[in-house]
């Protein structure tokens, strides 16, 4: 049975919203020729349902592409393992509390061979049991990212142990990208892709979010 949207997994506090859509896509109307087929090659091409997310930033395109040049070098074509990398943007987007960022992770996560037990995890944090510690120092550096805008000592010598140093500044860009990008999406009040909300209705993702 699907989930109900009340019923689904919410952080603390809920999702951020300004409580109406301040810049949604652009309207078939609205947008040019050009504009729909750049926004319809990407979804294709990153294999991403993310239409909505694409017709909002090509409201300005100057700023789409050079968004877009340096976000598809962390995803979908990082060096970071996929896994790890799904981890942290879902682990971002729960701590930004961005429904849009969530749902769009959860979706791809899914996809990408990440269990639903271990999304649910994901919301329970880094002391949850059942991570092996490398993904744990992922989700903790998330959260130290998100409350002191830096990495503390521990947390990265826990992740020296696994990466060299091109792969640890690709992780500190991804988790910063994904913080930005979150603010972005709450901001604008950017609603969750249609498609994207039968997957999360549809997930079989339960957990306790209090203890995140």
């Amino acid at each position: 049975m699907p989930t109900p949207v009340e019923h689904q997994l919410t952080p603390p506090g809920g999702w951020q919203t300004p409580g109406r859509v301040r810049l949604g896509p652009l309207a078939p109307e609205d947008a040019s020729l050009r504009q729909r087929l750049l926004s319809e090659l990407t979804v294709r091409i990153g294999k991403v349902n993310a239409a909505n997310l694409f017709l909002m930033l090509l409201r300005n395109v100057r700023l789409f592409w050079a968004w877009l040049t340096f976000a598809r070098k962390l995803m979908p074509y990082g060096r970071l393992e996929r896994r790890d990398t799904e981890l942290a943007i879902l682990r971002v987007g729960w701590n930004c509390r961005s429904r849009y960022e969530w749902g769009q992770h959860v979706d791809i996560g899914l996809r990408a061979g990440i269990s639903a037990a271990d999304i649910a995890r994901v919301a329970r944090g880094p002391q949850a049991e059942g991570w092996d510690e490398r993904a744990r120092a992922i989700l903790q550096a998330c959260d130290e990212i998100h409350a002191d805008k830096m990495i503390a000592e521990p947390t990265w010598q826990q992740l020296v142990a696994h990466y060299d140093e091109r792969l640890l500044l690709e992780l500190v860009m991804l988790i910063n990208h994904y913080e930005m990008l979150a603010g972005v999406l709450n901001s604008t009040g950017l609603e969750l892709d249609s498609s994207l909300e039968s997957v999360l209705a549809e997930a079989d993702i339960h957990g306790d979010a209090r203890r995140s």
